[in-house]
């Protein structure tokens, strides 16, 4: 490319374009560096470039400077730091510099793009300051509701204790434990800070814990325990409920009517993950599901919803056959943007 074609381009570039010899030496700017630094082009040509540089910065410039010519090839400057140029005035402003070596047969030059980043930085901590109040609004929220969750737990459990009907005691109480699974959703998103997911295998941990809780007067003769694989599977926020409530119905249900006394046995929650699926199962020792069981036909409240919470998770259960009732769910680990719809 000629001088004059050359020194157009330079001349019309959207940024300030500065061209620098192997000695620091300003030989070439165009318009746009005028009016990014306040200098007029003659005070610049034939200035070192450190007259741009911060002078907290100059020291060390120059290294800088010597170490690209050692192995000039092209790049961003900074690595990663924050960089900083200095106007006329003695003003600072924040910058990106773009360094491209140049053979001119007589040495090395460098070109030197110079963008002003004032105010992307200006809208970057706009968009942090939103952001940061955005989480706590959703802390603060789930927080909230958590709360509101546990007062209606205590209210049942008030409930409960003056009613004198055994049955409407043990309708009560169940009612207690699908509230508590569904304030235990908000209870560890509030804890984790991460409002999008959660580790289902925590979740269903802190699950069984409280289901032992709530059947601790079977619980010497019956244990409940959670096989879950090191890595953790995550969940969406959407189907967390669902998925919790399900376990808290079908683990009930194994409570109540697996383990007549003075039957003991085991309740296992196992969970894992393919590629794809999430695959989770609750499986006991107990006596059985009856011949010919159909959740369709079931009168049980508890159990009437398990379809629908599948459903809800875009999930299809199985029923193992063997010793015992065992099912198995599975669903889609992520839901694409067509299943949520």
């Amino acid at each position: 490319m000629s001088d004059d074609a050359f020194r157009r381009v330079v001349e019309y570039a959207p940024s300030a374009m500065v061209l620098v010899d192997g000695r620091g030496t300003m030989v070439l700017v165009n318009e746009q560096t005028e009016r990014l630094f306040g200098y007029p082009r003659a005070e610049l040509i034939g200035r070192p470039v450190d007259l741009l540089v911060p002078a907290g910065a100059r020291a060390h410039h120059a290294d800088f400077r010597h170490s690209f010519l050692s192995s000039p090839s092209p790049r961003p400057m900074g690595g990663g730091r924050d960089l900083f140029a200095c106007r006329s005035d003695g003003s600072e402003f924040p910058v990106e510099i773009g360094l491209n070596p140049m053979d001119t047969g007589k040495g090395i030059m460098v070109l030197a793009s110079i963008v002003d980043i004032t105010e992307r930085r200006r809208a970057q901590q706009v968009l942090e300051q939103a952001l940061l109040e955005k989480t706590v609004l959703l802390n603060e929220v789930h927080h909230r509701v958590k709360n509101n969750l546990q007062v209606i737990t205590s209210l049942l459990n008030l409930q409960a204790s003056n009613a004198n009907d055994p049955r409407v005691r043990d309708i009560l109480n169940e009612s207690q434990n699908r509230v508590r699974a569904m304030a235990l959703t908000h209870q560890l998103l509030y804890e984790r800070k991460d409002f999008s997911r959660m580790d289902l295998g925590d979740y269903l941990d802190r699950l069984a814990q409280l289901l032992r809780g709530a059947y601790r007067s079977g619980s010497n003769r019956v244990e409940l325990t959670l096989e879950r694989p090191e890595q953790p599977v995550y969940l969406d926020l959407e189907r967390a409920i669902p998925c919790g409530l399900m376990v808290n119905e079908l683990v009930t249900n194994a409570f109540k009517h697996a383990f007549p006394d003075p039957r003991r046995g085991d309740i296992v929650i196992t969970l894992s993950c393919t590629d794809n699926d999430v695959v989770l199962g609750v499986r006991d020792s107990g006596v059985g599901l009856p011949q010919h069981f159909d959740f369709n036909a079931v009168k049980s409240l508890g159990l009437q919803l398990v379809p629908l919470l599948i459903d809800q998770l875009h999930g299809a259960l199985r029923i193992v056959p063997g010793g015992g009732a065992h099912y198995r769910i599975t669903f889609p680990a992520a839901l694409s943007a067509r299943g949520t719809s």
